[in-house]
């Protein structure tokens, strides 16, 4: 019997896949790149990888064309936790959701150099098409279709050759706008002749291709969102997710450079390099100080019994405890935050509690609140305590030094 020769695996080449990853990250970050030429040269020279990755990996398609990358990302469905953002960086508020649809249907029509006065009469025009009561002359709405704009600006899709956009809701000032109709026809990603309504077609682009499954919506809840909870997936998900996990770590960081912590509650992505979010918790800013410490006043509040419960991912917290404990950091910290914060404790409340929220890290429920046991990871000094009964330590168990 001839003895059983092994093949050489062949050399991985640690530069390319450097490079498919650094692609992948740019693509997750920025799902229209433009402009961005030694990003765009890295996705163009892994075109067939990224493509495989995305679509074998997460149920994405990768459109890459001439001077243009685009990530058609489906996201969770209906999750209001990563809004589009004006230039002052506050949420899109819903007519402006409405104005850059409007926006996006009338340049469907329009031709390639327009002034901004006749895009204004186009989108008119889409608003009685789409029976939308629209009135751009109130500055309201004159305001909502300007953030309509700069996002499109902000995409690439519309580049201002002459005069000035930005004081347009306000001054009437005129601008020279180009299309790009390239950019244009790759916004919509999701197909709209599937869905009988909004909420509908929120659902169809969210769904997980058919291939994928389980995989892939487990894959796309620590993508677009990295705090994954157990309590959060369905019986097939769970299950799919059991068998899998250990496995999945390798998955993330080799195509994603993202490092997964396995608890007894779920899982949290975590990036090393600090640049894959749209969202930065904890971190500079009188908000972020707030909520860093409201929320360690909290999990301490929970400790104890969730150490006693059974294993799960969410606690409750009545609405008293979560007050008393915004009143008890105002009062020991109040002095070191920002002045308008100082004097305001409802507001560094108010927008510490939007943080959380977004986050991921505290939930409104009908009784008043639950927190996320990952919460319990923002722990000021944490050290592991023995494992829990599961066998792995709970994020509950973490304790100050």
């Amino acid at each position: 019997m001839s003895p059983k020769v092994e093949r050489p695996q062949p050399a991985v080449d640690v530069h390319a896949s450097e490079e498919r990853r650094r692609a992948a990250r740019a693509l997750l970050r920025e799902p229209l790149l433009h402009d961005e030429e030694d990003l765009l040269r890295l996705v163009r020279r892994h075109r067939e990888d990224l493509t495989r990755l995305f679509a074998d990996g997460l149920g994405y398609r990768l459109v890459v064309e001439p001077g243009t990358a685009r990530l058609l990302k489906a996201g969770l469905g209906r999750d209001p936790s990563r809004p589009l953002l004006r230039a002052s960086g506050k949420p899109f508020p819903p007519r402006a959701y409405a104005m850059l649809c409007l926006a996006i249907a009338a340049l469907s029509r329009t031709k390639n150099q327009l002034l901004v006065d006749e895009l204004v009469a186009q989108v008119r025009a889409a608003a009685v098409d789409a029976g939308v009561d629209v009135d751009l002359d109130a500055i309201a709405d004159r305001r909502a279709l300007h953030a309509a704009l700069i996002v499109l600006v902000r995409w690439g899709v519309l580049r201002e050759r002459d005069g000035d956009l930005e004081h347009w809701a306000d001054q009437h000032t005129l601008s020279l706008l180009d299309v790009r109709r390239d950019r244009l026809a790759l916004l919509v990603a999701a197909p709209l002749g599937a869905a009988a309504g909004p909420e509908e077609l929120l659902d169809v682009a969210a769904l997980p291709s058919a291939s994928g499954g389980a995989r892939v919506a487990v894959r796309r809840r620590l993508v677009e969102s990295p705090v994954l909870t157990t309590d959060d997936l369905s019986e097939e998900q769970l299950e799919w997710w059991s068998k899998n996990r250990n496995r999945e770590r390798e998955w993330f960081r080799d195509r994603l450079g993202l490092e997964v912590e396995l608890r007894a509650e779920g899982a949290l992505a975590v990036d090393p390099a600090d640049d894959l979010t749209d969202l930065a918790f904890p971190g500079a800013g009188s908000t972020r100080h707030f909520a860093l410490l409201w929320l360690e006043q909290v999990v301490n509040t929970v400790r104890d019994r969730a150490r006693s419960a059974e294993q799960r991912s969410w606690y409750a917290v009545e609405a008293s405890v979560v007050a008393a404990s915004a009143e008890v950091v105002f009062a020991r910290w109040g002095s070191g935050l920002k002045r308008e914060h100082r004097e305001d404790a409802a507001a560094v409340r108010a927008q510490a509690q939007d943080l959380l929220v977004a986050m991921g890290l505290l939930r409104s429920t009908a009784e008043g609140w639950s927190v996320c046991a990952a919460a319990a990871r923002y722990a000021a000094r944490p050290a592991l305590a023995a494992a829990s009964v599961t066998g792995e330590a709970s994020l509950f168990d973490e304790e100050q030094a």
